[in-house]
């Protein structure tokens, strides 16, 4: 592994180009989103997830997958994608993951990456994004994708790829369809979640925000950083969560069901906040919870944790939805005339009438 101090300088001596902190012994704990924990006891809870998955678990064709990736696309060495195989080997050794993942390059112009396996995880990374990112984004993405790794994310995101195709071959069987779908709900749910504790770890490996929102606004926008503005794009994330009323909020929930991955202006927001937090700054600090003290954790501590980010969360949404429910979770009064106007847009009436009178007799 490399020592973990970055990349290369410009000059080809050698010498790192800047000091990145190394976490020995993190627990992904450290960096997973309250809602990732969450919706993984929720999925976990799930009525026959656990069947399912058992009985997946010995019929998934990971051995063919591997063999696939294998021989259709190319595995990063020293000897091929060394730049890349030097990214991947610091970001392990910066989040102290002692085996180095497998990592392969496939063709696709579309930018993507992914970490899958069951066993052992496989990380895959397409030509698009790799054409696409300069070399400080491209390692806050591997950074990503290692923290999936060690988070044991590509297990339930292998089952996910397997379950959305089963969903398409018995599109025709009325029940088997709804009960696989009720299960891929699921999953994309938590997978949202999880892509939101998997950018914290792409920071804590990159230690650079501007390039992970650099990274994050070229796969919204494409490679043309001189027409984008990091302030801006948040400013999109702003106004999404805040904008129109209750049918926009219906609409969001919406939008995002059939989406493995939150929105990309929802997710650079998110992942600004956690980098001016307390808890991340502890983490930079050298405070962070130890793997080894993993098995001492309590089931019931996360959860309630998890809880209160949610409570926390809707009580500062602005989102007209969020609101809404914490003014019933408050015991708001006039709940009616609230969602009349949420779902209006309109203010009401001083008097309480909700608005002007109706046409007058003539």
């Amino acid at each position: 592994m490399t020592d973990g101090t970055g990349g290369t300088g410009s000059g080809g001596d050698n010498q790192p180009s800047r000091q990145r902190r190394r976490f020995p012994g993190i627990s992904s704990r450290a960096y997973e989103h309250p809602a990732d924990r969450s919706a993984l006891v929720a999925l976990r809870k799930l009525s026959g997830f656990d069947t399912v998955f058992k009985a997946l678990s010995g019929l998934l064709p990971e051995r063919s997958l591997r063999l696939l990736f294998l021989s259709d696309s190319v595995r990063v060495s020293d000897a091929q994608f060394a730049h890349l195989h030097t990214m991947l080997r610091d970001a392990c050794y910066i989040l102290d993951l002692e085996k180095v993942p497998p990592m392969y390059v496939t063709q696709d112009p579309k930018p993507n990456a992914m970490c899958i396996g069951l066993d052992e995880p496989i990380i895959v990374v397409t030509t698009g994004l790799v054409e696409l990112l300069d070399e400080e984004e491209m390692r806050a993405v591997i950074g990503h994708e290692v923290g999936h790794a060690l988070s044991g994310h590509s297990v339930y995101r292998t089952v996910l790829l397997f379950l959305t195709g089963l969903a398409v071959k018995i599109a025709w069987i009325p029940l088997g369809n709804v009960a696989v779908m009720a299960i891929v709900t699921a999953l994309r749910e938590w997978f949202r979640k999880s892509e939101l504790s998997a950018d914290r770890a792409g920071l804590l490996v990159g230690q650079d925000l501007r390039a992970s929102m650099r990274g994050l606004m070229k796969i919204a926008g494409g490679n043309h950083l001189h027409e984008m503005n990091v302030d801006a794009f948040l400013e999109q994330a702003e106004e999404y969560e805040a904008g129109g009323d209750l049918r926009d909020s219906v609409l969001k929930i919406l939008n995002v069901l059939p989406r493995s991955h939150p929105f990309t202006t929802v997710r650079a927001a998110e992942l600004k906040k956690w980098a001016e937090s307390r808890d991340h700054q502890r983490v930079m600090d050298g405070h962070y919870p130890r793997r080894d003290e993993d098995k001492d954790t309590s089931v019931t501590d996360s959860f309630r944790e998890s809880a209160s980010h949610y409570a926390e969360s809707v009580r500062t949404s602005k989102d007209p939805l969020m609101k809404l429910v914490g003014d019933i979770a408050g015991g708001a009064g006039d709940l009616g005339g609230k969602l009349r106007d949420r779902f209006t847009g309109g203010t009401g009436s001083p008097d309480g009438s909700g608005g002007s009178a109706g046409p007058k007799d003539a």
